[in-house]
């Protein structure tokens, strides 16, 4: 299968991300925002130039802020969006206006932080400390363009956690918590309270909160004593908000939802899925709670307007037909439920074939346990990130998951693997076979690259 190529980065969007690269790298995190908060403060604390909602989670993150992002621009508001991780370049992580900077830009903001990373690493260097990490320069880059653009309101994906994942600089106006479940233990803890309560860590007393329907109780208990703890106020699904009906349609699904301030009758979401019905749930009341205090319902003209224009690139994306290819980032076992459910309710593929690829962090054996009712076979392969499970491990272990050696397969090379897979999809010439790509978000990306999807938007 060819390779549909992507521009390569220009020499000095390659130079600027290789320097990043260089730093502590991204999946690492430790207990200390003073890195971050030094940078800020000697920039001149551009992240308080602005409104902001602020968002953590386990699952869902990111086409939350997509949706909030895109309502908001339909209200007449310039938008910054700093989300994570990117697909296929770096730019995607600072958006203006609903769209990812040029290289130059992004170039810019390097630049513009550097002076104050060079006075912050040597600090840092000379009490024993670590320099700046990767996602903490680039938290500081992503404030600064913001501020630069100007924008009116940035909305802002945590990376990791919420307690101390560096985009907390940030004094949110609206916090929003997404459902949570068990992912990067290493860094959040072993018990759901624990990762919960290291989410938890977004809210505060001044921020108005919008919180997720929980599917883990240990979860909802922490958010809840950390509320009344702050005596925050706060919206939460299936008490003030919620999903009231959905009806799953081609292309997206028709949902009423029920806002802080206001009831929403039968809402075109062109996106699948119902945990995406819930996503846009928390974005439409994130926006009534910025534009509105909670109190003022969002025109419907505003919301059909902003709804009709999101996307969630790598998020049970489909980037073929004939047979149909869908790619999702799934990457815990949440993530791979979610799709599951997804796949069910919105396609009907008489053939399912999986095309498979898990990073060595994460859960391998219970993602595929998650995945496996769904397929008849599944290809295993690896993707181009250096955390890569090897596909021959990857292979030994989904053997012992499907219990039936005939059907997993194995494919190192990636083109290899979607050519294997789509040639079981059309097997004795089935005509609805479809695959699913899922494992990680370096596999989507690299999935989508392979088959010319769109460039994130």
């Amino acid at each position: 299968m060819p390779r549909v190529s992507r521009p390569a980065f220009g020499p000095e969007l390659r130079e600027v991300y290789a320097a990043l690269l260089e730093r502590a790298p991204e999946n690492w995190i430790e207990p200390d925002l003073e890195r971050i908060r030094r940078v800020m403060e000697l920039m001149g604390d551009p992240q308080n130039s602005y409104r902001s909602i602020r968002i953590a989670g386990t699952n869902g993150k990111t086409t939350t802020a997509r949706i909030t992002e895109a309502i908001l621009r339909a209200a007449g508001l310039r938008t910054g969006r700093t989300t994570s991780p990117h697909l296929h370049s770096p730019v995607e992580r600072i958006a203006v206006d609903g769209v990812p900077v040029d290289e130059e830009a992004f170039v810019q903001a390097y630049r513009d932080v550097e002076p104050f990373a060079q006075i912050v690493d040597a600090e840092s260097e000379e009490a024993g400390g670590p320099r700046l990490t990767y996602f903490e320069y680039l938290v500081a880059m992503a404030y600064q363009a913001f501020a630069s653009a100007p924008v009116d309101v940035a909305v802002v994906e945590t990376g990791m956690g919420g307690t101390w994942d560096a985009t907390g600089v940030i004094d949110p106006d609206v916090t929003v918590i997404t459902p949570i479940g068990f992912d990067h233990q290493e860094y959040l803890g072993e018990s759901i309270e624990e990762i919960a309560g290291e989410k938890a860590g977004i809210l505060t007393e001044r921020a108005l909160a919008v919180i997720a329907e929980q599917p883990e109780l240990g979860a909802a208990d922490v958010l809840a004593e950390r509320l009344q703890q702050l005596a925050a106020e706060a919206a939460v699904e299936g008490e003030q908000i919620g999903v009231l009906s959905r009806t799953p349609g081609v292309g997206g699904q028709l949902v009423t939802f029920q806002g802080m301030a206001g009831r929403y009758e039968d809402v075109f979401l062109p996106l699948l899925g119902e945990h995406q019905a819930h996503n846009a749930l928390l974005a439409i009341a994130a926006c009534e709670a910025l534009l509105g205090g909670g109190e003022t319902p969002l025109g419907s003209d505003l919301l059909t307007e902003g709804l009709a224009t999101v996307t969630s690139p790598g998020r049970a994306e489909v980037v073929r037909q004939a047979p149909t290819v869908l790619v999702d980032a799934a990457h815990n076992p949440a993530g791979a439920e979610a799709l599951v459910a997804t796949v069910r309710e919105s396609f009907r593929f008489t053939r399912t074939i999986g095309l498979v690829g898990i990073l060595q962090e994460k859960d391998a054996e219970q993602l595929l346990a998650t995945l496996e009712p769904l397929l008849d076979s599944v290809v295993i392969t690896q993707s181009s990130s250096p955390r890569a499970i090897p596909a021959d491990r990857l292979a030994d272990i989904a053997r012992e998951v499907f219990e039936d050696e005939e059907r997993v397969l194995e494919a190192a090379s990636l083109p290899d693997a979607i050519q294997r897979a789509v040639d079981l999809a059309e097997d004795a010439g089935d005509q609805f076979g479809g695959v699913v790509a899922a494992g990680s978000v370096t596999l989507a990306a690299e999935v989508r690259d392979l088959l010319g999807a769109g460039e994130e938007d």
